[in-house]
């Protein structure tokens, strides 16, 4: 894990890198010198512990886990997350090679860092969030999963195990017209999953919008809580965070929710499931893929 700094160079003041992730609320004069230390320190506020941003706004730990409800979070872990994940796009790829430093063990710190992603998964999404995305996916006609590049790993595991238990389930892991040809046909009834995390795809977000104004449910697996996609497209958002160790993104988090929604989808639909993986099975030694 990266180890905050006291101070950002050339960033600080700079508030570019925060999006809409802070709104403008009413806060108290405490409040508002927590938000101050965030803004004036991009670095520090994404990777330090609750007791050095107290001690750096002069408030205590409770005041900063209130503002950060004002502001509309759950509490300081909660908006934590979302400024490293605006932190991450504001600084360049190669930048985040030495924001991450150097590995005792790159294989167990990979796992020790996605153990941790897991974690604030299960805090960031409650019972209730998930459930309501499994039942618009449960009764969808079709359903369109959109993610590309690193992303289009989960969103084919999705794709391909949603049509493995019967679901009429499509991938489109390109973009420009290809896109613009899947999300076309969506309407009332349909469901778009889009798994876009990190930089935010213009093409996505775009396209992600028609299908919302055609009609169709958005389900969105995202690391930011707030912004186009979270509170303007998405009618069912799952939080994962996406920070690997190296100048790539993690896929666990957003994994395993698949696995998840997928677990949720059998067990809404169990006849029809276990009938699709019954003739998945017969075609399998049908077609003698596999050696035994």
């Amino acid at each position: 894990m990266p180890s905050a700094q006291n101070n950002d160079s050339s960033e600080a003041g700079d508030d570019r890198w925060l999006g809409d992730a802070l709104p403008a609320v009413s806060l108290s004069k405490a409040q508002a010198r927590v938000v101050d230390i965030i803004v004036r320190n991009p670095q520090l506020a994404s990777y330090a512990e609750i007791a050095q941003i107290a001690e750096r706004a002069d408030v205590n730990n409770s005041t900063v886990v209130r503002a950060a409800q004002t502001l509309g979070y759950r509490g300081w872990p909660d908006l934590q997350r979302e400024l490293r994940a605006r932190y991450l796009v504001h600084i360049s790829t190669e930048d985040t090679l030495t924001q991450h430093g150097e590995h005792r063990s790159p294989l167990h710190d990979a796992l020790t860092h996605d153990i941790e992603n897991l974690r604030q998964t299960l805090e960031s999404n409650s019972a209730a969030d998930t459930e309501a995305a499994i039942a618009t996916l449960a009764a969808a006609r079709s359903i369109l999963v959109v993610g590309v590049g690193s992303f289009a790993g989960p969103a084919g595991v999705m794709a391909h195990l949603g049509s493995t238990m019967g679901y009429p389930v499509a991938l489109e892991n390109r973009a420009g017209v290809h896109l613009a040809t899947a999300v076309n046909s969506l309407g009332p009834g349909d469901v778009l999953v889009v798994v876009n995390m990190w930089r935010s795809t213009k093409q996505i977000i775009v396209a992600a919008d028609a299908a919302h104004e055609a009609g169709a449910a958005v389900v969105a697996i995202t690391d930011m809580r707030r912004g186009r996609l979270a509170t303007s497209i998405a009618d069912h958002l799952l939080i994962v965070p996406s920070e690997g160790i190296s100048f790539f993104q993690s896929v666990t988090a957003a994994t395993s929710v698949v696995y998840g929604l997928l677990a949720g989808m059998q067990a809404a639909q169990p006849e029809r499931s276990r009938a699709a993986i019954r003739r998945t099975q017969q075609l399998w030694k049908d077609l003698d893929i596999y050696l035994d």
